[in-house]
């Protein structure tokens, strides 16, 4: 339980960095000044400090929804193996947990798009519950691929067996599955190439069409919730992709260095990902779907071919 609050609190804190240093990066890349690594935060304060402004008529969803997001995110915070795989062993980690708690922030999502009662709410909720209805099949096939080998789906142990046999990260079945898994991860958390989170075009925006009717805590709920989300998600591609320095037990030195490693791979990440969100550009939004299909395909071969060689 404490190393679970020690994961929570440290990703947490970290989230709004995090979108702070992608932003500011992206900005360098883009020849602008930027508001700063810290503008996340200062954000979030005056959002805190603010009464929201609901619709007329909407309903007890508008007040409750953005906080399920958020702890939907503080939830999948605890549950994967981020910082040690100690407690992931022990807490129901599993693969179907894991997406189940996913599921439920994503709906959550979508019904406050939904209950505002405007077109643009309406739009991207049906943008985005069509987007995942790709993404958590792929997800599930992704992570289950990885799980063959080890013969668990807890995620945890997942990742325990990467660290004691690296080859398996470079094997088709873990290439195949991290790459179905990255793209999913992206759609997932309204990234480009899938949905970009700058812009505010009604032709083009999943996610931002969604929080359109949101302001003060709820809005701040919601970034908060999926900045939360983009981190920890950052966080577990980056212990299947290079598990070294996480912590296997509960030693206080262990856990120091695997907070480290941690933030290290997140933010490490998080560069790469600002950096190719510049040089990229959105897929249109008739081509997402095939773009995702493609992600299902590469999950399903990673599947057989695990299926095979086991």
């Amino acid at each position: 339980m404490i190393l679970a609050l020690v994961q929570v609190a440290l990703f947490a804190a970290l989230a709004p960095l995090l979108v702070g240093v992608t932003r500011q990066l992206r900005a360098r890349v883009e020849g602008r000044v930027g508001a700063g690594v810290l503008q996340p935060w200062r954000d979030l304060r005056k959002l805190f400090m603010k009464q929201p402004v609901r619709a007329r008529g909407s309903s007890w969803i508008l007040r409750a929804g953005p906080i399920v997001v958020a702890v939907s995110s503080l939830v999948l915070a605890a549950l994967l193996p981020l910082v040690t795989t100690v407690g992931g062993r022990l807490a129901p980690g599993d693969l179907f947990v894991v997406v189940s708690v996913l599921l439920i922030g994503a709906v959550a999502l979508a019904l406050v798009g939904l209950d505002g009662g405007t077109a643009f709410g309406g739009m991207g909720s049906s943008r985005h519950m069509t987007v995942l209805a790709l993404v958590e099949p792929t997800l599930l096939l992704a992570i289950y691929a990885l799980s063959i080998p080890t013969g668990s789906s807890n995620i945890a142990t997942i990742v325990v067996a990467r660290l004691a046999t690296p080859a398996i990260i470079i094997s088709p079945v873990g290439l195949l599955a991290m790459a179905a898994m990255i793209i999913a991860v992206m759609a997932e958390t309204g990234r480009l190439p899938v949905d970009n989170p700058t812009t505010h075009l009604e032709l083009t925006m999943i996610h931002e069409a969604m929080v359109l009717e949101s302001s003060a805590r709820d809005l701040a709920w919601l970034e908060f919730g999926s900045w939360l989300k983009l981190t920890v998600l950052l966080g577990l591609v980056g212990n299947l992709l290079a598990p070294w320095g996480i912590a296997t037990s509960a030693a206080p030195l262990a856990v120091v260095i695997g907070m480290a490693a941690a933030v290290a791979k997140v933010v490490a990440l998080g560069v790469i990902l600002a950096v190719a969100e510049v040089l990229m550009a959105k897929v249109r939004l008739f081509r997402v779907p095939e773009l995702l299909a493609g992600s299902f395909v590469l999950a399903f071969l990673a599947v057989a071919v695990s299926a095979m060689v086991s």
